[in-house]
């Protein structure tokens, strides 16, 4: 059985979710960017909701629709993300980061609808800015940063990699079927690299275990 502390307890708590994708334009109509559906960041509102929590969402373009009991900002490209995050962060007791933010951005945009002939065959890409890695160089102590890591091989390596390149407390391993998918695989680690969970189950079941895990074996365990 899932154990959600009394949202007594968790009524001041305060969470900001990053989901869905994000758009990197190249023209008015080009864009760069993924398959990602925010299904999970909506399973986890709903589930941060039911557990009493106040929810911050920062989503990307997506097709789903987020409960409207939370704080909803739509945004469009990683650096709109990344700011707000960064602005909302500071007040907040938790992240998670379940968005698939771009990683690059064309280097130049044009104003302009380009045809082919405009095409030289290369496009330069620059970085956007990391996310979560901004987030975890200013996460206070008390603090909880989740991240998400979706990969197609030596997922446990590359996830771990991860998790101390961005200073994250728990990460969540899943695979691309995941994208557009209500079930899934998942292992999640903690900051001591050792698995804590691993299970078969849809988004909705995933997002409580994680809750579940964040909640009773992270720092909030001391004040509930």
């Amino acid at each position: 059985m899932v154990y959600f502390p009394s949202s007594t307890h968790l009524s001041t708590k305060r969470l900001l979710i990053t989901s869905g994708p994000t758009r990197e334009y190249l023209d008015p109509v080009r864009f760069l960017s993924n398959a990602s559906s925010g299904k999970m960041g909506c399973a986890l509102a709903n589930a941060a909701l039911q557990t009493g929590w106040e929810v911050v969402l920062i989503s990307g373009p997506v097709l789903v629709e987020y409960p409207k009991e939370i704080e909803l900002h739509s945004v469009v490209s990683t650096e709109e993300m990344h700011d707000w995050a960064l602005r909302l962060f500071p007040n907040c007791d938790m992240v998670i980061g379940a968005a698939a933010p771009c990683d690059y951005r064309p280097k130049n945009v044009s104003e302009k609808k380009l045809s082919k002939s405009d095409f030289s065959g290369l496009i330069e890409l620059v970085e956007t800015p990391d996310i979560l890695a901004a987030l975890g160089q200013i996460k206070r102590p008390e603090q909880i940063l989740v991240a998400f890591a979706l990969e197609t091989h030596e997922a446990k390596s590359r996830a771990l990699q991860k998790m101390r390149r961005k200073n994250a407390d728990f990460i969540v391993v899943n695979s691309p079927d995941a994208i557009n998918s209500e079930e899934t695989r998942f292992d999640i680690y903690d900051r001591s690299e050792k698995r804590i969970c691993s299970m078969n189950g849809s988004k909705k079941q995933l997002a409580e275990r994680l809750f579940e895990f964040t909640i009773s074996t992270g720092r909030f365990a001391e004040r509930l």
